[in-house]
């Protein structure tokens, strides 16, 4: 009978996205010998292995080989669990930090009245402050296409009451029947989310303290009664 051809099931097959980069760990560092650094980070000097995979025990730590190309290759005594954890974490907040600048697009008539407008400047203050640039596109119906120095003149305007918040990236040009222009924020996109997350911060650490304010009163509240409670309770006696 003819062997099967054997494939690998779920509990031998490596993990979805399983790091195959790791260093070698403890009993995995098969080398004769070893240059030690300790925890914190002191050079010891070359070791047997053995030698060094006993300090690691002793000090309940691990073994971490940080330059395996090395001659010989170099280990690090450290905690390799929080170690992973604490790179982890960085990696997390190194991902977080790396935000991306969108284009919101705006878009406006000729004819917009004033209230329409300023609707649309708050939108337009809110995209800048937030990092990111804005496309206003204007649109020009039947005749408006004619006038276009009055479409400059509408672009103009939103460029000067946005001044404070963004600058001009791409200068009004016309497109088909429609003119186009765009705004860049002042600030990077990391400086708003920072400061978007330092309001958020702030703004639970202040709804923490009013909870606490409340739970006070409310002991303060239930002392009271009982202290007259029991005062009026020695009266009647």
């Amino acid at each position: 009978m003819p062997y099967a051809l054997w494939t690998p099931c779920a509990s031998h097959s490596k993990p979805k996205g399983a790091i195959i980069n790791e260093p070698r760990v403890n009993e995995r560092i098969n080398v004769p010998e070893v240059r030690l650094v300790g925890p914190g980070g002191e050079q010891v000097g070359v070791v047997a292995i053995e030698n060094a995979l006993r300090l690691a025990v002793e000090a309940n730590l691990d073994l971490v080989e940080v330059a395996p190309n090395a001659k010989p290759p170099v280990v690090k005594l450290m905690d390799y669990g929080k170690y992973k954890y604490e790179a982890a974490q960085k990696a997390r907040e190194a991902r977080r930090n790396q935000v991306s600048t969108q284009l919101k697009e705006i878009r406006i008539g000729l004819k917009i009245d004033q209230h329409d407008y300023e609707t649309k400047l708050k939108r337009i203050y809110k995209f800048l402050d937030a990092g990111d640039k804005v496309k206003i596109q204007l649109r020009f119906r039947g005749r408006e296409q004619s006038r276009p120095e009055d479409g400059l003149h509408l672009m103009e305007r939103i460029a000067n009451d946005a001044a404070e918040n963004g600058v001009v990236e791409s200068a009004p040009r016309l497109d088909g029947r429609a003119m186009v222009m765009v705004l860049a924020p002042i600030r990077r996109k990391s400086e708003a989310k920072s400061d978007q997350r330092r309001r958020r911060e702030a703004q639970r650490a202040e709804r923490k303290a009013q909870e606490a304010k409340r739970g006070n009163k409310g002991v303060v509240a239930v002392e009271a009664a009982t202290v007259a409670q029991t005062e009026e309770s020695t009266a009647s006696e």
